[in-house]
């Protein structure tokens, strides 16, 4: 009989087994992995330099149906603490100055070495290759079953993460949880690239501007971003979009207005176009934002606000040099959706948090099973806070199991 088994060796699985079996080393855990080795999905995170926490830990970056869920465990071991674990590890940790943290050496692929060193040093049992078909509970027990062999335990922590990411996502995590009685609530993908109408866009694929985005639902404004917005083929990309990309995911009548020049007013905008069509009067309104916009944007601007891009700036009219600043400062593109799930870095949705303890993360339906990471309803803002509470979530249950493993014993 082991005392758990953890079922998914991702992030979330592998920290929990690290930090469950340094609290309690007598701890007997063997943990599943269905892929043929640990951490596939994590080397694939930040680029490949994995964006481990953000020091800017504020629960307002959470999201799910209770967000609130999160905070204990998030404040039960913050960025500081977690950059001390992967200290620990051998894993120095970087801080930007925006917060977000990366390994000093730049690769996720030291991230997941370190992880399964540590793994393999204190003694962790884990089985690669291998599904859970099956987890059925019997008094104190619980039957794990894989293909061909069914394993006995005290203790299950779910940590199969989320369906995000093609082939790196993963479903069984939830239909292990839902024939266990637990509510799965809607999944929608997050972090993701956004679809919008092409009439304009499309003329602007390739080009990248920084400015402020906002998400728009009947004219209303839900949130905004600043940050680099790359234009694409399908839509839009770039941080400030994956970061409000949750909002189009769920809301899928938004629109997507952009501020191309967050620092001028609208009204300071006008002064100074006024002072441009005075000194580039001679020029045709095609070069009129050269030097200011980028010129393809410039042109787009234009012809969306119906003006011919061929007449002299000098013939703009002041009502005509309102409207380019107002389309400016508020260029408005309706948003069709996102690219998918399998576009998506995060799922967002899952486990319904109310049915877990969230000091502990252990089910209220059923003792000694335990669910962590992505597969709960609980997602982050891009920038490491995903992998926050991976990390975070993994030491909450780790504390959980080890303290229901002693009433066990007792």
């Amino acid at each position: 009989m082991t005392d758990v088994i953890v079922v998914g060796a991702g992030a979330a699985g592998m920290a929990f087994s690290i930090l469950a079996k340094r609290q309690n080393p007598n701890l007997e855990i063997l943990l599943i992995e269905s892929r043929d080795r640990v951490g596939k999905k994590l080397i694939t995170t930040g680029n490949g330099r994995c964006n481990i926490t953000n020091s800017d830990y504020d629960i307002m970056r959470y999201h799910g149906k209770n967000p609130q869920f999160a905070n204990s465990a998030l404040s039960g071991f913050p960025p500081a603490k977690q950059a001390e674990f992967f200290s620990s590890l051998g894993v120095l940790v970087d801080f930007e100055q925006d917060g977000r943290a990366y390994p000093l050496s730049g690769q996720a692929s030291s991230v997941v070495d370190a992880l399964r060193f540590a793994l393999d040093e204190l003694g962790v049992e884990v089985l690669t290759s291998t599904s859970v078909n099956k987890i059925k509970k019997s008094d104190n027990a619980f039957i794990v079953n894989t293909e061909g062999n069914d394993y006995y335990c005290h203790s299950v922590v779910i940590a199969c993460g989320g369906i995000a990411g093609g082939k790196l996502g993963n479903e069984s995590g939830y239909t292990l949880l839902k024939s266990l009685g637990h509510l799965i609530l809607e999944r929608r993908p997050s972090i993701v690239q956004i679809r919008t109408d092409l009439t304009f866009v499309k003329q602007l694929k390739g080009i990248k501007v920084t400015g402020n985005v906002s998400v728009l639902d009947n004219g209303n404004k839900l949130k905004t971003e600043f940050g680099e917005i790359l234009f694409c083929e399908y839509g839009l990309s770039g941080p400030a979009i994956l970061q409000l990309s949750r909002l189009i995911s769920f809301n899928q009548t938004s629109e997507i207005s952009l501020d191309f020049v967050p620092a001028y007013s609208e009204f300071d905008l006008v002064k100074m176009m006024l002072i441009r069509k005075s000194d580039l009067s001679l020029r045709p309104v095609s070069e009129f934002f050269t030097g200011f916009l980028n010129k393809r944007l410039g042109q787009v601007i234009a012809k969306y606000c119906e003006i011919d891009i061929r007449e002299l700036v000098s013939d703009l009219t002041t009502k005509e040099i309102a409207v380019l600043a107002h389309t400016i400062k508020e260029f408005r593109i309706a948003a069709i959706g996102t690219t998918g799930m399998s576009n998506a870095q995060v799922t967002a949705g899952g486990a319904d948090t109310d049915q877990f303890f969230d000091t502990t993360l252990m089910s209220k339906k059923t003792k000694g099973l335990f669910a962590i990471g992505e597969v709960l309803d609980i997602d982050g803002d891009c920038g490491g806070f995903n992998l926050s509470w991976s990390w975070a979530s993994a030491n909450a249950a780790a504390n959980g199991v080890c303290k229901y493993i002693k009433e066990l014993n007792k």
